[in-house]
């Protein structure tokens, strides 16, 4: 008998579920979309951080970058990561510098189980072109600032507990991916 692909994950150890996992990557690695589903499958409610920055601050990220500049921005992104973590818990997913900051990755590393959603540069221009919200892709050529993210930050998110490959395939086999790495992982 086949194992139904939506089925919920019932080999993943209580332990592991008592804790939040937080998603990190680069933009377009599927983050939010993914983690949406992961939360499903493993029966936790799921956060974007994003969406609950903008909800604290009463305004859009690219309002808080433009009027109060990224070193304001990332002092309540720690903050309000702070916060997500330390309530039941949840599947997070993070936005793409969050994981850059020193405080906030000893926070997410301290706090949680971490998921590096690793995608090649073609998989991610692929999909940042379905959406015009990204301010740092703003009159910029999409590979190009991808291919020089992916140079500073992969290094870093490399940091992470675990490493998952989120390749142009359905979004299902990542969350697969993820739950199947989650049901062998072990606390180093």
């Amino acid at each position: 008998m086949s194992r139904n692909p939506k089925s919920p994950a019932p080999d993943i150890a209580p332990a592991i579920r008592a804790r939040p996992i937080v998603l990190v990557g680069l933009m377009g690695s599927g983050k939010s979309t993914i983690g949406r589903r992961l939360a499903q499958r493993l029966g936790m409610r799921f956060a974007d951080a994003d969406d609950e920055i903008e909800r604290a601050a009463g305004m859009t990220i690219a309002d808080i970058f433009a009027r109060f500049g990224e070193a304001h921005f990332r002092d309540g992104e720690r903050r309000v990561i702070a916060r997500l973590l330390t309530g039941r818990p949840l599947v997070l997913a993070t936005g793409g510098g969050a994981f850059m900051n020193d405080e906030t990755r000893a926070l997410i590393l301290d706090k949680s189980l971490c998921i590096w959603l690793d995608a090649d540069v073609a998989t991610l221009v692929e999909r940042v072109g379905r959406r015009s919200h990204r301010p740092l892709l703003k009159n910029r050529d999409p590979g190009e600032v991808l291919r020089e993210l992916a140079a500073i930050r992969n290094p870093v998110y490399a940091e992470a507990h675990i490493r998952v490959s989120s390749a142009s395939n359905p979004h299902e086999h990542t969350v697969r991916a993820i739950l199947e790495a989650l049901s062998q992982w072990k606390p180093q």
